[in-house]
């Protein structure tokens, strides 16, 4: 059976977009975005829970992420879940549920924007080389 990996979310950016590139001089941009969620009770009162993502761009979408989002930027983004793990300095384990972002867009629910196009490249893959070690 097939499975599918394919996550779209609308969110604020928490802060600043991270821009940061491999030793091979591969671009890779991290943020995090808040997605709200608000709902009435029983009671009738209204309740809101908020979740924080971290979002993971890769290549000329890091770079265009980089110069076009800052902290509050309402953006939709689409992309794959991706679990990632590491022992941190202390010999703790850690590991985090991201996603690896393909579409990062802004939202224009309540802003609008202007589009200035690139050169046509290579066709977009997020998918790196295995030489790419991951910056952070």
């Amino acid at each position: 059976m097939a499975s599918v990996n394919n996550i779209t979310i609308i969110g604020n950016l928490t802060g600043d977009l991270e821009l940061r590139y491999t030793p091979s001089g591969t671009a890779v941009a991290s943020f995090r975005i808040a997605v709200n969620r608000k709902w009435q009770d029983s009671a009738g009162e209204w309740c809101e829970d908020v979740s924080y993502i971290g979002v993971t761009a890769w290549k000329k979408l890091a770079e265009n992420c980089s110069e076009s989002l800052g902290k509050g930027s309402r953006v939709v983004v689409n992309g794959r879940l991706q679990m990632r793990s590491w022992e941190n300095k202390d010999g703790q384990n850690r590991s985090v549920l991201e996603i690896i972002a393909k579409v990062v867009a802004p939202s224009l629910e309540w802003a609008t924007t202007e589009i200035t196009k690139n050169p046509k490249q290579e066709e977009y893959t997020d998918e790196v080389e295995e030489s790419d070690d991951l910056p952070f």
